[in-house]
């Protein structure tokens, strides 16, 4: 018989556990905003104002702290003003990333409206692929501005007076890949101009830098920022146990195997979760706390593709993992600060899957709706004794 046991150390703290390392990620690709948030006020299917109510509780049940939108690699394609005044005048575009139109009926304001409803910060990714400071400015002034500008007046005129104090802005998403393709040094000459402007207007914001799971990246990018740290709050990075098909098997496929290598390979995460605090903490040398986001995670499996926007079943399996996850964040809740699981409905890793009328909860779902007690709690250390099935090699790291 196999023992195990578990040592709490309750008097050996790491730190408080941050709310927002259990929050989520929605983004215009797939069936996630439409119809899986954003049905219309006209909709059969019941809601509020247009929000799906369904999933609305399922976020509340959840106390969802973090929501994070537009993207993904359509944050980077995205021009605000598009989103904004009333529905029937807003322009339809290409969705050049995830296939499609976009009719452009979920905007800041109805994005704004979600995270209000269910308690949740919103968290906004402006774009710098095809974007400029000036319109991530006025974006920012629309979201928080008191006064009589044109952009707080455009709020007010839609229905919208009081600013909605938005803290935290992604400077770019991916742009190593769909948010540009830009070099590392590039990205950060761009981020400075960007954080230069935004932190001016509005000193109170939080700025997340695009980082990546390549530490060349990463080390680059802050090596360019050495001398502008008060410029930034957070690194972010993704992680995506990515359509591995052989290791992993498929969503509801797999060997005893291919269960246990997914499960095996969050030591994957860990190692690019210390990879990033690593070099954060060496270029900020002490001046300031810069925290980690891992903004993108979660399970891809081969049956997520774009030809069905990124839908997959869920299971036990992936709820595990979820749970796995979940507990590495803890683990290092001293520096990790920010987590944004992909994505919320209907694509990737959700909470939940909608189907017409009906909407189920994933397995994954209720590991969150397990984790919510905790939030804000504090940390200890734990050590646990049990049958090892591998010891990790150097190998088993990128």
């Amino acid at each position: 018989m196999h023992k195990n046991a578990l040592k709490i150390r309750v008097y050996e703290h790491i730190d408080v556990v941050d709310p927002k390392i259990f929050g989520h990620f929605i983004e215009h690709l797939g069936r996630c905003i439409y119809p899986g948030i954003w049905v219309g006020k006209d909709s059969n299917i019941p809601n509020e104002n247009g929000l799906r109510r369904d999933v609305i509780q399922a976020f509340k049940s959840i106390k969802a702290p973090i929501i994070r939108w537009p993207g993904g690699c359509f944050a980077d394609a995205y021009h605000w003003e598009d989103g904004v005044g009333p529905v029937e005048l807003r322009p339809r575009r290409a969705n050049i990333w995830w296939g499609g139109e976009e009719s452009n009926e979920f905007g800041t304001d109805e994005f704004i409206k979600l995270c209000r409803v269910v308690g949740a910060e919103p968290y906004i990714c402006v774009n710098v692929g095809s974007g400029s400071p000036s319109e991530a400015l006025a974006w920012l002034e629309y979201c928080n501005y008191v006064g009589n500008t044109k952009y707080a007046r455009l709020r007010a005129e839609n229905g919208h007076p009081e600013p909605y104090n938005v803290i935290y802005w992604g400077v770019g998403n991916e742009n190593w890949g769909c948010g540009g393709s830009f070099d590392p040094v590039y990205y950060a000459w761009e981020y400075r101009r960007f954080a230069t402007f935004l932190k001016q207007a509005d000193p109170r914001i939080k700025l997340i830098v695009c980082g990546h799971i390549s530490r060349d990246w990463n080390y680059r990018v802050m090596e360019a920022l050495r001398d502008f740290i008060h410029l930034v709050d957070y690194l972010s990075i993704h992680y995506y146990f990515f359509r591995n098909q052989q290791r992993y098997g498929d969503d509801v496929k797999f060997t005893d195997e291919q269960y246990l290598n997914l499960l095996f390979d969050v030591q994957h995460l860990e190692y690019q979760i210390k990879q990033a605090i690593a070099v954060v903490d060496f270029f900020s040398e002490g001046r300031k706390d810069i925290g980690i986001a891992v903004d993108e995670w979660g399970v891809w499996h081969p049956q997520a593709t774009n030809e069905n926007g990124l839908y997959q079943q869920n299971t036990l399996r992936d709820a595990i993992l979820a749970a796995s996850v979940l507990n590495l964040f803890i683990k290092y809740s001293r520096k990790v600060k920010i987590a944004n699981l992909a994505q919320a409905v209907n694509v990737l890793q959700s909470i939940c899957l909608t189907r017409g009328e009906k909407t189920i909860l994933t397995p994954t779902y209720h590991v969150f709706k397990m984790y919510s007690p905790h939030m804000g709690n504090v940390a200890v250390k734990v050590d646990v004794e049990s049958p090892v099935i591998k010891e990790p090699t150097e190998t088993d790291y990128p």
